[in-house]
């Protein structure tokens, strides 16, 4: 299919006005094709963790070597409570410590001597957050003074004029939080935990050198993303990125748009988001995220929503939306509880939601993270957006009869299909942990054994399959065990922290993979 060009309007109920939010790049609408799943985050580095410099473009030449078409990342948000990109403090910035200091070195932002002295590593196969907090904000606000009189200046002035709609609330909230030591939102002083437009000038005037310091590195930040992004497209590679269904309660997203969210006139939650209690679980998930006032986001478009989705839009070619279920129906647990147990199922937005999206954003692609306990109306719901779902593999031989939906034969092209996500055990991980008669099922299902290497057999029947997308972890083409897991769900401490060594990838795992790509016309 040849590339079609296009426009996304965004149609704001309040001023019955159409405009042209962004004007995209070529779309081109997924076939059959497969790609990794690498956190940037993972990337080798000298410098305590993975950037958007070039170890990334690496990978990017990697991805095109290996036949791969797209490179799945996870949320590009700044990371928050638990290191986790998925509780952030905003939706819509992306994340300092992936800025490459060698980068901004040869911009002439940074000398070497600014960076290269730092101890960033305890142990270079894992992230230390607790350095990189003490550590990288203090480098790039060096990189930040230098800007003020670099040659790039105007194009910072031109980036916080376009962005200031989001930026400049972002910048506000991480100053304020530098005011109250990092503490949440919700125990500032009244005056500012009240967010209020008319309020917004005197901040910024109380605060504009702290403000000024995260505009900048949000600029820092994008002008290396959509470049690194340049270079993927010229490779022939496009980024799957990952909305996240929720936001964080301590986030610029929750101070700043109060009124999207349930709350108590503290501005408390009056529930929060998680899980039911299940067979892994006896006490469930509790997420902690604040809930949508749905019925308020639905009587004005989905507004907010929209706005961020165009954002989304902007960053990636293809966008993953997490937990997809609860836009049918979320699990709300009130505020307050210690466990998931006495939550209750309310009804989600849905297929209204999805057919808002589509007026928007008529031609840009999505896939559903349709996982968890599947509900016959979740299944309408998938069917009637028209949205891929996903399959995953590690799923399919559990319980013969009840997972068989996992099982290859069942698959269907409109669909994406993975070994494992980021939440889920690199292949020889899942392997010590399973029963043994879960394994053997694998061994005789996929036709999988020592000589080939489990890795390799698990990989080799998903690019089989006839889902039009098929990503694997890297860590599973490195062989890996179970310390290349990147988020054990539920729990925290070493999670998000997996690094790849530098040369892991070899000319010969590239070989190996671009094979089966031929082989099975992916």
């Amino acid at each position: 299919m040849l590339p079609k060009r296009l426009k996304i309007y965004y149609n704001n109920s309040t001023t019955d006005n159409k405009f042209d939010c962004y004007q995209l790049k070529e779309v081109l609408f997924m076939q059959r094709s497969a790609g990794l799943l690498m956190p940037i985050t993972s990337l080798p580095s000298p410098y305590g963790v993975g950037t958007m410099g070039q170890e990334a473009r690496n990978f990017v030449n990697f991805l095109q070597t290996s036949k791969q078409k797209y490179w799945q990342i996870l949320p590009v948000c700044p990371t928050g409570y638990g290191d986790s990109p998925y509780q952030s403090y905003s939706t819509f910035a992306g994340n300092p410590y992936w800025i490459d200091l060698d980068d901004l070195s040869n911009s002439g932002l940074l000398k070497p001597d600014d960076y290269q002295h730092i101890h960033w590593f305890d142990d270079e196969t894992k992230v230390n957050y607790g350095i990189l907090y003490n550590e990288r904000i203090k480098v790039l606000r060096i990189a930040c003074d230098n800007l003020r009189h670099h040659s790039l200046q105007a194009d910072f002035q031109n980036f916080v004029q376009k962005e200031q709609k989001w930026l400049n609330n972002y910048a506000l909230f991480m100053a304020l939080k530098q005011k109250f030591n990092g503490r949440p939102w919700q125990s500032w002083d009244e005056y500012y935990r009240y967010y209020s437009e008319d309020k917004v000038s005197n901040w910024m005037n109380e605060l504009g050198q702290e403000v000024y310091y995260w505009q900048a590195i949000q600029y820092l930040f994008f002008r290396q993303w959509y470049a690194l992004r340049q270079y993927a497209e010229e490779h022939g590679i496009r980024f799957i990125g990952d909305l996240p269904i929720y936001v964080a309660a301590d986030s610029v997203d929750v101070w700043s748009n109060v009124g999207q969210f349930l709350l108590d006139g503290n501005l408390n939650p009056t529930e929060v988001a998680g899980c039911p209690p299940d067979g892994f679980s006896p006490d469930g998930q509790l997420w902690g995220n604040p809930l949508y006032n749905w019925e308020k986001m639905a009587a004005d478009n989905f507004s907010w929503w929209m706005e961020r989705l165009a954002h989304q839009f902007q960053i990636y070619q293809v966008l993953r939306l997490d937990h997809f279920r609860g836009f049918d129906a979320f699990y709300a647990v009130p505020f307050g509880e210690s466990t998931a147990r006495n939550g209750r199922w309310c009804e989600g937005p849905g297929l209204k939601f999805f057919q808002r999206i589509k007026e928007c954003f008529p031609q840009n692609e999505m896939i559903a993270e349709n996982l968890g306990f599947v509900t016959e109306s979740m299944e309408k719901l998938l069917a009637d957006s028209g949205l891929p779902g996903m399959y995953v593999l590690e799923f399919a031989f559990f319980n013969r009869n009840e997972n068989a939906d996992y099982l290859p034969h069942n698959y269907i092209k409109n669909s994406c299909v993975y070994i494992g996500t980021h939440d889920n055990n690199t292949v020889y991980g899942w392997m010590q942990e399973v029963p043994q008669d879960v394994v053997q099922y694998a061994r005789e299902y996929l036709h999988i054994d020592d000589n080939e290497g489990y890795n390799w057999g698990m990989m080799r029947a998903a690019w089989a399959t006839v889902s039009n997308l098929a990503v694997v972890q890297v860590q599973d083409l490195l062989g890996l065990g179970s310390e290349g897991r990147i988020n054990l769900p539920a729990t925290m401490g070493n999670n998000w922290v997996w690094r790849m060594q530098r040369g892991a990838l070899t000319d010969d795992i590239a070989k190996r993979v671009a094979y089966f790509m031929d082989l099975y016309k992916r």
